[in-house]
């Protein structure tokens, strides 16, 4: 029976009303972070890297307030962004949260349904990472199995997450590197205004970012680049040509776009003004890549794609130096589960894109972005190099023609991911600085409040013309022999007389050589939980971040899981 057109009126009415209701939830869901405006945080963490959503965990175990304001769409940083071959040195260094989330990694491969490409026992990872025999973690993993850990983490933590949150870095003129997005009343923080307008009031904030926004809007000292050796009586900082063993080109490349003739210029990436005085500092910033995450599975594998920026001169080197007689492959591909890989910088010429970063740190979002999209660009052409130039030897060509991005990783059409590895970027001159001396047990930190176990790394930072004419890489220093040690709470604070209450777990107080020894994911999730414990101390005392009782902030860790001094345990991985 059909109904009577009044009551179609009133239905159709009251649907549309409906609708209106619903559309109106939606944008109230939509514009949420505007209630932050009313509410003060104990604790309001700036970036959802793997440090920060360790420190939100850890505040709301602990039974503070928190919130985590991300820049981006995606949480975890590197360790859900294709760092899933951890570095770490040594697994029994690593307690607390960060212990948990690769225990919960191997919850989830123990899980049958979490193999789709592969069965469990064609997997066998490698490395320093491979797993022992009854060991509780385990320390491979792909990008998507550590987002949906983090995610776990957030959901059953209750953790409010805000995405594409960017602090407002305006800079308020004639104040240093202060911005206006960062509320300062005397020497404390009271909030923080992001770019879209939102306000984020709270007692204590962390600063979680890989570039340290936050510090440098308050007003806190920093440093970018190398140090010179002086500066901290060091041997392994400033400019280091002397350590030129690894990631070479071989002798005998020809540096100019026509071979022989120096008048046509340096091939792209040459630094005509390197190197600089050894052991002396500069700017420059150790190089940075995308750890990719490749498959050779053919249901799952994208091609790699020549992009429309192509540009042949930029792989000139890496074409000269194979027929220079390279003979290596120009990568690290680890194996990661579901016939998945973590793929790193190896050789002369590879992943890393040397040169290029230097502004990076300093930059506005906008101009980051293009040197994300630089870099990507420029690791598109070489893979599509590798995989198609008939210059390449025929066993590179076909073994990297064999591999490509995944189809069910990250969210872009060509599966490349956003997140830029960031080796360094700022690093805090704070209370106190980690250098080659605590890494080398030179000098031991009685406020331990966590360890670092990974060989002094640097990257290469500069590509130069060397004495007799030929290229050469300089910047990558390896060296290690040396157990894990503590690294000193006064670290991760700024400098009294700059800011009472922040605390920075990533960009933390280190010489550029130390700080390539501290920064690894675990160690980093290993300092979320460390700022978390101290930022609710402070409040619980009503103290700056600085006068805390140190030997309670350690009893806290220690009771929490957390490993403070070495030796830890009897036998490693367990």
């Amino acid at each position: 029976m059909l109904m009577p057109s009044s009551c179609r009126t009133v239905l159709t009415v009251a649907f549309l009303c409906l609708v209106w209701l619903a559309s109106g939830m939606q944008d109230a869901l939509a514009a949420a972070p505007a209630a932050a405006d009313d509410k003060t945080y104990d604790v309001v963490i700036y970036g959802g890297t793997s440090a920060g959503i360790a420190a939100a965990v850890q505040v709301k175990r602990q039974g503070g307030t928190v919130v985590v304001l991300e820049p981006t769409r995606r949480i975890g940083g590197l360790t859900t962004g294709g760092l899933g071959q951890t570095d770490i040195g040594n697994k029994a260094a690593i307690g607390g949260i960060a212990r948990e989330f690769y225990q919960r990694v191997k919850k989830h491969y123990d899980q049958p349904q979490n193999w789709k490409w592969q069965k469990p026992e064609e997997y066998r990872d490698g490395g320093q990472t491979r797993s022992s025999a009854g060991e509780d973690a385990m320390w491979t993993f792909e990008p998507s199995a550590a987002l949906a850990i983090m995610q776990d983490l957030v959901r059953e933590n209750d953790i409010p997450v805000i995405y594409e949150q960017r602090l407002d870095r305006t800079p308020i003129k004639g104040n240093g590197a202060r911005v206006e997005g960062v509320l300062l009343e005397q020497q404390r923080i009271v909030a923080l205004r992001t770019v879209d307008g939102h306000t984020y009031h709270g007692k204590m904030f962390i600063d979680a970012s890989y570039e340290g926004d936050l510090l440098a809007g308050a007003g806190v000292s920093y440093t970018v680049g190398r140090e010179g050796n002086a500066a901290y009586e060091e041997t392994l900082n400033g400019v280091q040509t002397a350590h030129a063993r690894f990631h070479q080109l071989v002798p005998g490349v020809d540096p100019y776009v026509v071979a022989g003739d120096a008048s046509s210029g340096l091939l792209p990436g040459i630094d005509p003004e390197g190197p600089g005085e050894e052991g002396s500092g500069d700017a420059r910033v150790q190089a940075f890549c995308f750890r990719m995450c490749l498959t050779d599975h053919e249901p799952n594998r994208i091609p790699f794609a020549k992009p429309a920026s192509y540009d042949p001169q930029r792989y000139e080197l890496l074409l000269r130096n194979f027929e220079a007689g390279e003979k290596g492959m120009p990568w690290i591909n680890s194996r990661m589960p579901n016939r998945k890989t973590d793929t790193n910088n190896r050789a002369g010429f590879s992943t890393d894109f040397i040169g290029q970063n230097y502004d990076y740190p300093e930059a506005s979002y906008a101009e980051r972005e293009e040197i994300v999209a630089r870099h990507r660009e420029y690791q598109q052409g070489l893979m599509w190099t590798l995989a198609n130039s008939p210059r390449m030897p025929d066993n590179i060509r076909k073994e990297f023609a064999r591999w490509g991005t995944c189809r069910d990783e990250f969210a872009r059409e060509d599966g490349w991911q956003q997140q830029l590895y960031i080796r360094e970027a700022r690093r805090m001159i704070g209370e106190e600085v980690m250098t080659q001396h605590h890494c080398q047990g030179k000098k031991v930190a009685d406020d331990a409040i966590g360890l670092a176990a990974y060989t002094m790394d640097s990257h290469h930072v500069q590509r130069y013309l060397n004495a007799q004419g030929q290229v050469q890489n300089e910047g990558d220093v390896e060296v290690g022999g040396f157990p894990p040690y503590g690294i000193a709470y006064g670290s991760l604070t700024p400098q009294q007389s700059q800011c009472e209450n922040l605390l920075v777990p990533v960009c933390l107080s280190a010489s550029h050589i130390a700080f390539g020894s501290i920064r690894m994911e675990p160690v980093f999730m290993v300092l979320g939980q460390t700022v978390a414990t101290a930022a609710l101390q402070a409040i619980a005392s009503e103290k700056s971040v600085q006068a805390i009782d140190t030997g309670k902030l350690q009893k806290q860790l220690l009771a929490d899981g957390q490993i403070l001094a070495w030796p830890a345990r009897k036998q490693e991985g367990k």
